[in-house]
């Protein structure tokens, strides 16, 4: 499933829009180069939410987690990729699990460490375009992503 997003208000709103069919439990994995529009669709995913506090790139912080309608933790992989046992193991020491069952998780840069974490994932891949849009395309893993709508 692919769609074209023309500029950072219709991220947003395809955010909203992915949101609004979210559940405690569900992963997804953003990946796309530095400046595709990442964190611009995890802030859409946080306003869909009502989350309390507004989402920001968690680079600096590897991960936050914000509470709202349904808590959402932000997590930034990128950091973890050149770690010494590899991004996997990284990612375990975070101690994600204990909060995950009742959060969505947001990983961005986590196509390689976010399947470790779940057979059940969402991978979103942002591409920008000569034309400076985005192509956006939905790569379903597990049953749990066989109804949305997009």
């Amino acid at each position: 499933m692919e769609r074209v997003v023309a500029d950072e208000a219709e991220m947003i709103a395809l955010g909203r829009e992915l949101a609004g069919q979210l559940r405690p439990g569900d992963l997804i994995l953003l990946d796309g180069p530095l400046g595709a529009g990442k964190t611009t669709l995890a802030r859409g995913i946080g306003l869909g939410l009502a989350l309390e506090t507004p989402v920001t790139s968690p680079t600096f912080v590897i991960s936050r987690v914000h509470e709202g309608r349904l808590p959402m933790i932000h997590v930034d992989a990128y950091r973890l990729l050149d770690a010494i046992e590899g991004p996997a193991v990284a990612l375990d020491d975070l101690d994600l699990d204990s909060e995950r069952a009742n959060s969505v998780t947001v990983m961005e840069w986590g196509k390689d460490a976010g399947p470790r974490m779940s057979d059940e994932y969402l991978l979103i891949r942002i591409t920008r375009r000569d034309d400076d849009q985005r192509e956006v395309e939905f790569e379903m893993h597990g049953d749990r992503w066989q109804g949305l709508r997009i």
